[in-house]
């Protein structure tokens, strides 16, 4: 299960789910939709990372052991 291209499959998808939640907070912080600070912004991408890396686990134990519940093979 924790082999190198699982491994790396999850920690990919965990980084892109941090940038996409970082880069949407400070955004709508720009444009003025939502109020928040660099440091709960960066908190919030750091959950979110975390919470795509338990979702890749949870998947690999009903997919075809990626990190993707969706069998590819």
């Amino acid at each position: 299960m924790f082999d190198p291209k699982f491994l790396k499959d999850a920690a990919e998808r965990a980084v892109s789910t941090v940038a996409q939640t970082f880069v949407a907070l400070v955004g709508t912080d720009a444009l003025d939709i939502l109020s928040v600070n660099i440091a709960d912004a960066v908190k919030a991408a750091v959950a979110a990372g975390v919470l795509s890396f338990v979702k890749s686990f949870a998947a690999s134990k009903v997919g075809d052991k990626s990190a993707s519940a969706v069998r590819l093979g």
